[in-house]
C-alpha cells in the first residue's frame, strides 16, 4: 500500500468514526470496531515483512598462530566475504588454540562448536588419510594451481564431499589458494643424500609422514605454533612448515641458519575454508553464490599477494637473518618419487576411496600436465638473460 492510499483510507475511517460516535445503531457500531481491526492489520502488515533481522553472525577459527600471514589469509578471506556479501554474513576468524587445538578444527566445526575454519586438509590426516591427497605428494607432476583445477573441473570437489560423507563430516569444504612448492625443510647442516633422514626427529604432517618415515626419519606432527619451541628445546632436529615468509614469523631463523629448497612432499598444496554444512544449508542461496564468488576472488588474492611478501622475505632471510640456502639434490627427490609411489600403492590397497581419488587426480594430471609441459616455456632462460651473471 503506498503513502496516497494510507492516506486516503486513514481520513476515510477518520470521518466514520466521528459519524459512529453520534450513530445510536449499535450493529453499525460493530461494523466500524470489525473494520479498524481489519484496516489496523492492513497497514501493519507492510512493517512487519520489511523488519530488518540483522547481519547472519559466524565465529570461525584457523589453524595457524595470529602472527603467521596465513593467519592473515584467513582474516583476508573472512573480509572478502563480509564486504561482499555487503554485511550480511559477517566472519570472524580466531587464531589456533581460541577454541579448539589446530588439530582439532574439523571436529569442532563439524559438531558445531565452531560455525567454520580455515587450515589445510592435511591436517585431517587423523580422521581419514585420505583428505591428505589434496594437500601431500607431487601431485603427479601437478602444480596447486592445477590441482585446483582438478578440484573444480575434475571430479575432485565430488569426490572431497564424498570423503567427508564416509566419516561423518558436517562440513561444506571449498578449496583455494595455491600454495608454492615448500621447502624440504630446516636442519642443522646441509642433507646431501637420503641416508641422512635416518634417525632425523623431523616435523612434518599429511601423508608426508609417510613419506618422511619411509625415508628413516622418526616423525613428529605438529601445528606450525609449535615446531620452533620444540627445535629449541631439541625435540627436533629438523621441520618443515611451508614458506618464507611463515618460517620467519615464526621463528624458523632463530633456530636453525639451513634451509633446503625444493622437496616433492608438499609441491601442491591448497587451503580449505570450511562451513558446519548445517548452518551452510540453511543460508539463502544467493548468499550461498556470493561465497563461492568470493571463494575464488580470495584465491586469487592470496596468491598474488604470496609472490610479493613470500620473494621479500626470502630476501631478507639471506641478507637480514644470514640464512644459507641449498637446493635439494636431486638423488633425494627422485627418492621421494620412488616412494610415494609405492605409499599411494599400498593405501589403495587398503582404502578403496583413496584408490578412486588417486585414479581421478592422476587422470586429470595425465592430460593436464602434457598441456603444459608442450605448450608453457621455461622461464629458466629467461630470467638468465635478464638477471644472470654478465660476462666480463
Amino acid at each position: 500500500m503506498d503513502d496516497q492510499a494510507v492516506i486516503f483510507y486513514a481520513c476515510k475511517f477518520n470521518n466514520d468514526w466521528r459519524h459512529a460516535l453520534t450513530d445510536t445503531t449499535t450493529p453499525r457500531r460493530r461494523n466500524l470496531l470489525k473494520g479498524a481491526a481489519v484496516a489496523a492489520g492492513a497497514l501493519s502488515a507492510p512493517m512487519i515483512a520489511t523488519a530488518q533481522t540483522g547481519p547472519i553472525n559466524m565465529r570461525w577459527q584457523s589453524t595457524w598462530p595470529a602472527k603467521d600471514i596465513f593467519h592473515e589469509y584467513a582474516l583476508d578471506y573472512a573480509k572478502k566475504v563480509n564486504d561482499m556479501t555487503g554485511g550480511e554474513l559477517k566472519i570472524e576468524v580466531l587464531p589456533a588454540g581460541s577454541v579448539v587445538p589446530a588439530f582439532g578444527l574439523l571436529e569442532a566445526v563439524s559438531k558445531g562448536t565452531l560455525d567454520g575454519g580455515h587450515g589445510v586438509l592435511g591436517y585431517h590426516y587423523g580422521k581419514q588419510n585420505a583428505l591428505a591427497l589434496w594437500n601431500s605428494g607431487p601431485a603427479f607432476g601437478m602444480d596447486a594451481n592445477m590441482v585446483l583445477a582438478w578440484h573444480k573441473y575434475g571430479g575432485g570437489a565430488e569426490l572431497l564431499a564424498k570423503l567427508y560423507a564416509s566419516i561423518g563430516g558436517n562440513v561444506q569444504s571449498f578449496l583455494y589458494g595455491p600454495m608454492s612448492t615448500q621447502p624440504l625443510g630446516w636442519f642443522k647442516k646441509p642433507i646431501t643424500k637420503t641416508s641422512d633422514f635416518k634417525g632425523l626427529k623431523f616435523r612434518t604432517n599429511g601423508l608426508a609422514i609417510d613419506l618422511f618415515t619411509a625415508m628413516g626419519a622418526a616423525v613428529n606432527a605438529l601445528p606450525g605454533g609449535e615446531i620452533v619451541p620444540a627445535m629449541d628445546r631439541g625435540l627436533l632436529d629438523g621441520a618443515e612448515f611451508n614458506n618464507a615468509t611463515s618460517d620467519r614469523v615464526l621463528g624458523f631463523p632463530d633456530v636453525s641458519k639451513v634451509c633446503m629448497l625444493q622437496s616433492y612432499h608438499q609441491s601442491a598444496e591448497t587451503f580449505e575454508v570450511m562451513f558446519n554444512k548445517t548452518k551452510y544449508d540453511a543460508l539463502p542461496a544467493k548468499m550461498k553464490a556470493v561465497i563461492a564468488g568470493a571463494t575464488e576472488a580470495a584465491s586469487a588474492d592470496m596468491s598474488w599477494k604470496s609472490v610479493d611478501r613470500y620473494s621479500k622475505d626470502y630476501a631478507e632471510l639471506q641478507t637480514k637473518d644470514k640464512v644459507k640456502f641449498y637446493k635439494t639434490p636431486d638423488s633425494i627427490l627422485q627418492d621421494q618419487l620412488k616412494i610415494w609411489s609405492e605409499i599411494l600403492e599400498k593405501k589403495s590397497a587398503e582404502n578403496p576411496l583413496f584408490k578412486e581419488i588417486v585414479a581421478s587426480q592422476k587422470a586429470f594430471a595425465q592430460r593436464a600436465v602434457k598441456w603444459e609441459q608442450d605448450t608453457m616455456i621455461s622461464r629458466r632462460m629467461a630470467v638468465n638473460h635478464f638477471f644472470g651473471a654478465k660476462k666480463a
